[in-house]
């Protein structure tokens, strides 16, 4: 997979304060099924301005929209078509990168990946529409650069030697060129046309980013690990930075950065953090700038650690005292239940309340973008942080949407030949 993050940073990389926009279409295939969730033999996506708009999987073999706008504006007929275009081009890559592996002398136990992506990029006009920039149609085989199209010279070029049979192919079929040429110059900027005008309001509409700062412990007692969360933004564009009594830390400090990751609704999240003494009183602030949003957040963190001595013993001392107290009293508890003095056990009603605990995941679903209420038996959960689905394990598991819908255990997991239909 880390070809197509080359490939998009690559694409969205502009000359000058030059206005494009662009279309492109990413296409991956394994060589076999690597059997794990989520990842899957063929996958094929559009990306609008970076932005993913229809999807298709080897599982569930359908071209399907990923923006409102895509399904509320096209008619079926483009997503049966579409359908069966993907599914043409799967059993195309199946038959093509086997050819590579026996071209290549490789095994079949070994995993690899041949990808393509192609698409257009169009400079705005003052009338407001797009004008042909430059194009892409590009292949590569295990991460690395296979085969290309030069769209000024109309030939295949290619920087690899197990390449240049299919290149001399390629090349001596005008027609395949023509088209090529054809599709980048003029069908794809019709489609990039159109879907910006369908997607237009929503593209240019930016998503403030949610701030978060919490601290969470180390393997070494003494030492936390502070981190500074941004997520929910669009565009990707951010400024986040760590500040110990207003001082800037750096990496020689010790910070540590995941840079910007997309999120799984086409947003962006940042986490950095920074390891210090549990006992450190040092005044610390998160501050992140998105300019798209016109937002500026500085949230201080209040060190709720305290200093080693007698009175962190102290309440070390009572923590435990009142937790065996609890687990006295949910000792007796249980007994009397067993008994039949405080509860009966025939009861399907006291056995439902005991059971099914009511849950509020502070997460938004993949799906609706809403709030989540789960029911279920002998339910247990773990929340990974925010902006990440919770793992959830328990027996008759429902779940419900703040809006009243139902909805089914994927709301949580991540965790989607000539011209249109690509």
């Amino acid at each position: 997979m880390k070809s197509i993050v080359i490939f998009v940073l690559l694409w969205t990389a502009v000359a000058g304060s030059r206005e494009t926009h662009s279309l492109h279409y990413i296409y991956t295939a394994l060589s076999r099924d690597l059997g794990l969730p989520g990842i899957h033999k063929f996958t094929a996506m559009g990306m609008l301005d970076n932005r993913m708009i229809d999807y298709f999987d080897s599982e569930n073999k359908e071209k399907v929209p990923k923006q409102t706008w895509m399904k509320d504006r096209l008619d079926p007929e483009y997503w049966v078509k579409g359908t069966q275009s993907r599914q043409s081009k799967q059993q195309w890559f199946e038959v093509n990168i086997n050819i590579l592996k026996d071209r290549m002398r490789q095994n079949g136990t070994d995993l690899h990946v041949l990808q393509w992506m192609h698409g257009c990029e169009g400079e705005v006009q003052p009338d407001g529409n797009m004008m042909f920039y430059r194009g892409m149609d590009r292949y590569s085989y295990d991460g690395t650069d296979f085969l290309s199209f030069d769209d000024t010279h109309s030939v295949w070029v290619t920087p690899v030697k197990a390449a240049e049979e299919t290149k001399r192919k390629w090349d001596d079929v005008p027609v395949l060129k023509d088209y090529t040429k054809g599709y980048l110059e003029n069908e794809c900027m019709q489609w990039l046309n159109k879907f910006w005008s369908y997607g237009m309001t929503q593209l240019k509409t930016a998503s403030p980013p949610e701030v978060y700062v919490f601290a969470r412990d180390t393997n070494i007692e003494s030492i936390i690990r502070l981190t500074c969360l941004a997520t929910g933004f669009y565009p990707r564009d951010i400024i986040m930075w760590i500040k110990r009594d207003g001082r800037k830390l750096y990496r020689e400090d010790g910070l540590e950065s995941s840079g910007v990751r997309p999120n799984e609704d086409d947003t962006f999240q940042r986490r950095d953090s920074v390891e210090i003494l549990r006992k450190d009183k040092s005044k610390y602030t998160c501050e992140v700038i998105h300019e798209a949003s016109r937002v500026n957040v500085m949230k201080e963190w209040k060190n709720s650690g305290s200093d080693s001595g007698g009175s962190g013993g102290g309440a070390v001392v009572g923590f435990l005292v009142l937790f065996l107290i609890l687990v006295l009293v949910a000792l007796v508890l249980w007994c009397l239940c067993r008994t039949g003095i405080i509860c009966s056990q025939d009861s399907d009603s006291a056995r439902s309340s005991r059971n099914t605990p009511e849950v509020k995941i502070l997460l938004k679903d993949n799906i609706n973008g809403v709030l989540l209420t789960v029911t279920g038996d002998n339910i247990s959960y773990r929340d990974n942080i925010n902006g990440v689905p919770l793992t959830i394990t328990g027996d008759n598991i429902s779940y419900r949407a703040n809006n009243g819908t139902n909805c089914g255990p994927e709301v949580v997991l991540l965790p989607q030949n000539s011209n249109e239909y690509w």
